[in-house]
């Protein structure tokens, strides 16, 4: 199957920070604390307040109040309904439709739902559940399939006779599909007959008609989204995205035992259609296997348990692995809570507690030793999931659940069917115990490496590293931060740069691979030491973004496998230990150029084998071609006109398009385990162009 990114590259051409051209020495200029001068600026005195008189009335009345009728609040306002009306929006619309048919199967009406990407941007959701009844409705005096789709808070989810347990409760989901279309069909088949009706823009387009017959029963929903809403002047409308369906979809089957889920993509007419089919039978504990398939795994035995108190319904499944790093999912009736909730922190509570008190009774932890929640939780993969009959999301796109009672069951429940656990298997017991334990040790270490760099820091006067070149300007939105390969190439950028905003870090060699390596051995390398204080921020529980010196921080290497690796090395580095930094877009790649084409006084910078061809032919014979194997090989002045000026310059921003996939992918290429990485080598490498050898 095919692989995600781990990060997203956007081509950045031109920067809208203009700053003056200084000098391009490479001597080094002590940014001023404070002033022009490095004075105190002399204390002005408080102005005199002027009491003002009241305004005149500009005539606001009732007629200024405005009421809007529909579905109109949902076009007005989508970013309030489905988060953006970007891709993440744009997807949002298909969850919404599969979380009805989730719903009819969640009840126990449904076991085959089935999606269909279509050409011309359309999507169409079916399922073979009870279907939408199409009679009139009492308080409505219309269909009940039109008053669903074309009312805001009309469902079957509101008094619990129809669904006891649904994700979209809200009751506001397929009739934001429905306003956000711009064209969009129903079809229901109930007792022997397929009715049909059609909308456009959140509006009743045609009468419910009877148009055959029909055996069984469900629904089938096909929408086309409207470009008026999901495209803007600087952006084309965002396309359907088959890798994020796949990956949503196969998460909703092992949310949803004994559910046939089908996916077909028949958007390109010259080829055969894709189709995947999703079935799990064993639920969350297959789950737990598919997340650590590429891992080393601390345990044998996968922890599962489902129980109910109360009337919700809790199901967790974990197991430990050998990585640094954490993966917690948490959903609440099947809808995936990004951000956690109550139901999260009654997992961590009690894995913490359990853990403690299993670890004093049985040896494992000394007098006055104890393990933190990040000690606990530390190479976990654990998925946690509750059924609740009225849940209480926090903001329409249900990102974080927030029903106190799901805290207090999920922690009663869990700390007494993972005490069974352990008890029942004490040879995985002593190796998770064994791991946490581990982790408090290295966590330890790693807060006295931090505390040396900081304190070292506040005993240089906080001073820069020596060998950064930082620039002049104090504001960190005008200012970027090169990290360069090579003190070769290091000089000649420190020559090059605009030393008013340009800042240039040279990295000598490659730095530590992060993935395998715990903080306090990080903190021993002097190259990330010094780019940690260069940059600013501290590093782990001491990071602070506001205080990062530079708002553009620009991975410089050269192109060839060496400075791939030291790339793939930095990335890992600002994935790891930095996240805020890329999710705020705040890092970039330089992209220097391949070769230099000269015929006579005429040069041509190129950036691909392509675009080499192409300057080739429009040069004609008698060319001199100069291939750049690295950076140092070019002169200050080439190196600026390519790679450092904001108004020539090409520079790619990393971005992270899905954070889980990204962890995996980092895991796999620069992790301990060699297997999955020499898989994914062989899988992709027909796929690279121009490798040096």
């Amino acid at each position: 199957m095919p692989r995600k990114k781990a990060v997203k590259k956007t081509t950045v051409r031109k920067k809208p920070v203009k700053p003056r051209r200084a000098s391009r020495s490479g001597s080094r200029t002590p940014r001023r604390p404070s002033g022009a001068s490095g004075k105190p600026a002399a204390k002005k005195p408080a102005p005199k307040r002027i009491a003002k008189a009241p305004r005149k009335d500009s005539g606001y009345e009732a007629k200024d109040i405005y009421v809007l009728k529909g579905l109109e609040p949902v076009r007005r306002r989508p970013g309030m309904y489905i988060g953006s009306t970007g891709i993440d929006g744009l997807h949002h619309l298909i969850w919404e439709c599969i979380d009805n048919s989730l719903d009819e199967a969640i009840a126990g009406y449904c076991t085959e739902i089935g999606l269909t990407l279509m050409s011309g941007n359309k999507i169409a959701v079916a399922d073979n559940g009870r279907g939408i009844p199409v009679t009139k409705h009492p308080q409505t005096r219309k269909s009940a399939l039109e008053t669903v789709m074309t009312m805001l808070h009309a469902g079957g989810k509101f008094d619990q006779k129809a669904y006891k347990i649904a994700g979209g409760l809200h009751g506001v989901g397929i009739s934001v599909v429905c306003a956000l279309s711009k064209w969009m069909k129903a079809e229901v088949c109930r007792d022997g007959s397929m009715y049909a009706q059609e909308y456009s823009r959140g509006k009743t387009k045609t009468k419910i008609k009877k148009i055959g017959k029909c055996s069984g029963s469900g629904t089938n929903v096909i929408f086309e989204p409207d470009p008026e809403i999901f495209s803007a002047k600087d952006r084309e409308m965002p396309k359907f995205s088959w890798r994020r369906i796949l990956d949503h979809l196969r998460q909703q089957a092992y949310l949803t035992k004994g559910v046939r889920i089908t996916i077909i993509d028949e958007r390109k007419k010259d080829k055969t259609p894709k189709a995947y089919t999703f079935y799990f039978e064993g639920g969350l504990t297959s789950f737990v296997k598919y997340l650590v398939r590429d891992q080393d795994i601390v345990h044998e035995n996968i922890f599962y348990f489902e129980r109910e108190k109360e009337n919700i319904i809790v199901e967790i499944s974990l197991q430990y692995t050998n990585d640094i790093q954490s993966i917690e999912f948490s959903f609440a009736n099947n809808i995936n809570t990004g951000e956690g909730g109550m139901h999260l922190t009654g997992f961590r509570t009690a894995l913490t507690r359990t853990l403690n008190d299993y670890g004093k009774k049985n040896g494992f932890l000394k007098d006055g030793e104890k393990l933190s929640g990040d000690d606990a939780r530390e190479g976990i993969t654990a998925i946690i999931t509750v059924k609740i009959p009225d849940p209480q999301f926090e903001g329409q796109t249900k990102a974080r659940l927030g029903n106190p009672e799901a805290r207090t069951i999920v922690e009663a429940v869990m700390a007494e069917a993972f005490e069974e656990f352990l008890e029942k298997h004490p040879t995985d017991a002593k190796k998770i115990l064994e791991k946490s334990i581990l982790a408090a040790k290295a966590r330890k270490a790693a807060r006295a490496a931090r505390e040396a760099v900081i304190r070292k820091g506040i005993l240089d006067g906080m001073a820069l590293p020596g060998k950064l070149a930082d620039c002049v300007s104090q504001d960190p939105e005008e200012s970027e931060l090169y990290l360069v390969e090579g003190d070769s190439a290091g000089g000649s950028a420190r020559q090059g740069r605009d030393r008013h905003f340009q800042a240039i870090l040279p990295l000598r060699g490659k730095i530590l691979n992060v993935e395998r390596a715990r903080l306090d051995k990080i903190l021993t390398s002097k190259e990330i030491k010094a780019l940690i204080i260069a940059l600013g921020t501290a590093v782990a529980e001491d990071f602070d973004l506001s205080k990062l010196r530079y708002h553009r921080i620009i991975i410089m290497t050269d192109a060839d496998v060496d400075g791939a690796h030291i790339r793939t090395l930095l990335l890992t580095l600002f994935y790891r230990y930095f996240i805020s930094v890329i999710e705020s877009g705040y890092l970039y790649i330089a992209q220097p150029p391949l070769y230099r084409i000269q015929k006579g006084k005429q040069i041509e910078y190129v950036y691909t084998e392509d675009e080499k061809e192409g300057a080739v032919k429009k040069l004609g014979e008698g060319i001199n071609i100069q291939r750049y194997k690295g950076l140092g090989e070019m002169n200050p002045d080439q190196l600026w006109d390519t790679t450092m000026d904001p108004e020539k310059r090409i520079m790619k921003k990393v971005t992270i398009e899905d954070a889980r996939e990204a962890d995996r992918i980092f895991d796999v290429l620069m992790g301990v385990e060699v297997a999955p990485r020499k898989k994914f080598i062989q899988t992709h490498a027909k796929k690279v162009k121009n490798l040096d050898i």
